[in-house]
């Protein structure tokens, strides 16, 4: 009573703390999410302010750039208009520009050609032949001498070299003063506003990890360099990224399980990441500290009601539970008796009784089963019995030998072990029945406590009916063969089940000139001859080959098992050689060769399911009857692998 007491005061305390953990997880899991999506929005939403303030920056040095370049070619053209004769000195022309600190300056003329230039190789160039310097030629259509471009950084026509160019027109002569700069001050303003460079420099804490995406391509445009790029661009092709405004638990490329929160900002999908496993880290630890707590009150709480209840049971329930231990093992002669109080004095004497029932009603329960001369028998094993009760005719139905039983009956763990040995070999398609010597049994165990209660019964007759009317439902009775429904059935799991590396095959076989034989010889001789065909199929490797009597003169083989094409030709050939080595006996003392047609089809690669197979191992065997018949041909190819000749 006190381990009963005991087993469901752990049993009940330990389901609460287990219930109060599960609880404190669910919620301080949502807290964690909820607090975590929270974080990254802010962060998020930080870099979005960071790069929307860089681009405020990049403007404003964008505009002063351009009216310092502005500026720069305007000087260019005044000193060039006031100085007509520097244009023809190119060391001159270069002095101006390192005077203005620019990189080139081009003089254009009226037909949109640079006639001179700070870098001698661009002089003849012409305006019209490129996309870059085209944009300048509507400058010539200005009188004014007041209009100007400023064209935005781009490769030029020379070199493709990225320059940033500035062209005036100039007064008094048509045509253009141009200057170029290489954008080195832009370049590094729009360097501080790219993703990557931010991201470089935002501070993270441990496991965070952030990427962009442009949603206008689908490429990553920047990543803190841990999570996979291809990963990364696949999810956001399925959807999957952009789905994650509150949160979202995936999984990205080969690491772990990650909790990604995403949001889109003009066209770049901007995310953070974190691995479940660092997000987690807190939450655990507090979990853990908790279960720790919550055990040790678990403990204080079991050891005193222990203490409690032992110190309220009566000892004489000790006294009782000795006694029934000892009728337990099999001492069915204990007399209970227990004093101290009217209640035990009553217990005792209801347990006694009780025990003088149930040895007369088994007693009784045996003489009615051998008397009934039913091939049955039981017996009742429990462990730390001193002997098995079994009945009478359980001798007889399990094989023992007198001594053998006497023996076992007092050993019941060598009983048992014997039990457990013939049921390690149950016959094939029969459930809980086992042969034992020349017939078969069934063994039924219901368990008890901690023993078993069988029955044990004679099925032989059963058994060998079942196996006649088997065997006449899936086999042709002229040819031994399966039928062809069962053989349907037994390839379709055999391909069901083939193992990689392995293939499968088809093979429907029909007979050549059969009616002519029929026809000749007579049924009788017909018959004789599809028997003569179907034993050499028998003959074929069982552990390979299913065949079966399809219709009248035509058969099908089914192979599984084999690694390669090549053996199933190899099959197929040593067929068609045993053919010409056995051939039929007629009537009139001839001896004929069976002559067939074969086609096959086999699984290579593909998943297919038995009709397909068969349609297939069909059509090249129609292939093989129709270009002349004595001959095997694979459904792919299409052409006579071999003939019978």
């Amino acid at each position: 009573m006190q381990r009963i007491f005991r087993k469901y005061a752990v049993i009940i305390i330990t389901s609460a703390v287990f219930a109060i953990l599960i609880i404190n997880y669910v919620i301080a899991s949502f807290s964690t999410n909820k607090q975590q999506v929270a974080t990254f929005k802010a962060k998020i939403n930080q870099i979005i302010h960071t790069v929307q303030e860089n681009q405020v920056e990049l403007k404003a040095i964008q505009r002063n750039l351009d009216e310092d370049y502005l500026t720069r070619a305007r000087a260019a053209a005044y000193v060039i208009d006031q100085n007509p004769e520097i244009v023809e000195d190119v060391e001159e022309l270069q002095n101006l520009s390192v005077l203005l600190n620019v990189d080139e300056i081009h003089v254009i003329d009226e037909n949109g050609i640079i006639a001179y230039s700070s870098v001698p190789e661009y002089i003849g160039l012409d305006f019209h032949e490129g996309e870059q310097t085209r944009e300048f030629l509507s400058l010539l259509l200005d009188e004014d001498g007041e209009n100007y471009l400023i064209q935005k950084e781009q490769p030029n026509t020379a070199e493709q070299k990225i320059m940033k160019y500035v062209g005036v027109t100039r007064r008094g002569v048509h045509g253009i003063i141009q200057v170029g700069l290489q954008p080195v001050r832009l370049e590094e303003a729009q360097e501080r506003n790219s993703y990557k460079y931010i991201f470089n420099r935002f501070p993270t804490d441990k496991g965070e990890e952030f990427f962009a995406i442009d949603s206008s391509t689908g490429k990553v445009v920047a990543d803190t360099g841990d999570l996979p790029q291809n990963a990364l661009e696949q999810k956001y092709a399925d959807n999957a990224l952009t789905d994650c405004e509150n949160g979202s638990f995936m999984e990205i490329g080969n690491k772990e399980t990650l909790f990604v929160v995403t949001r889109q900002y003009n066209d770049v999908l901007i995310g953070a990441s974190i691995s479940k496993r660092d997000m987690m880290a807190g939450l655990w630890k507090n979990m853990c500290a908790t279960m720790i707590c919550l055990l040790i009150v678990e403990i204080i709480m079991i050891i005193f009601l222990n203490a409690l209840v032992k110190n309220r049971v009566v000892n004489g329930i000790h006294e009782i539970l000795r006694n029934l231990t000892q009728i337990s093992n099999g001492n069915y002669d204990t007399v209970v008796e227990v004093g101290g109080n009217p209640e035990l004095e009553e217990l005792s004497a209801g347990i006694s009784t009780m025990l003088r029932s149930v040895l007369s009603s088994s007693d009784r329960i045996s003489q009615i089963i051998e008397m009934s001369a039913i091939p049955l028998a039981a017996f009742e094993y429990k462990e730390g019995n001193q002997y098995v009760f079994v009945t009478s005719g359980l001798r007889e139905l399990l094989g023992f030998s007198q001594e053998e039983m006497e023996r076992l009956h007092k050993e019941p763990k060598r009983f048992y072990q014997s039990i457990q040995d013939i049921m390690r070999k149950p016959v094939e398609e029969e459930k809980d029945i086992f042969p034992v010597g020349d017939k078969f049994i069934s063994i039924h165990l219901s368990m008890e406590g901690e023993g078993y209660l069988g029955v044990v019964t004679d099925t032989t007759r059963q058994v060998l009916e079942n196996r006649r009317i088997r065997y006449e439902n899936n086999h042709d009775h002229l040819t031994g063969l399966y039928k062809y429904s069962y053989y349907m059935q037994k390839a379709a799991g055999y391909l069901k089940n083939n193992l990689r590396g392995r293939i499968c095959s088809c093979i429907m076989l029909d007979m050549d000139n059969f009616k002519s034989v029929n026809d000749t010889y007579g049924h009788d001789m017909g018959d004789a001859y599809l028997k003569s065909f179907a034993n050499i199929l028998l003959d074929l490797p069982r552990e390979h080959c299913i065949p079966a009597r399809r219709s009248g003169d035509e058969f099908c083989i089914f192979t599984y098992g084999y690694r390669e094409k090549e053996e199933i030709l190899k099959l197929l050939n040593m067929l068609w050689d045993t053919l010409k080595q056995k051939p039929v006996c007629m009537t009139d003392g001839e001896e004929r060769i069976i002559e067939v047609s074969c086609g096959f089809a086999w699984t290579g690669n593909e998943e297919m399911d038995m009709e397909l197979l068969m349609r297939q191992a069909d059509n090249a065997l129609y292939r093989a009857k129709e270009t002349g018949k004595g001959r095997f041909v694979e459904y792919n190819a299409m052409e006579p692998k071999g003939i019978s000749d």
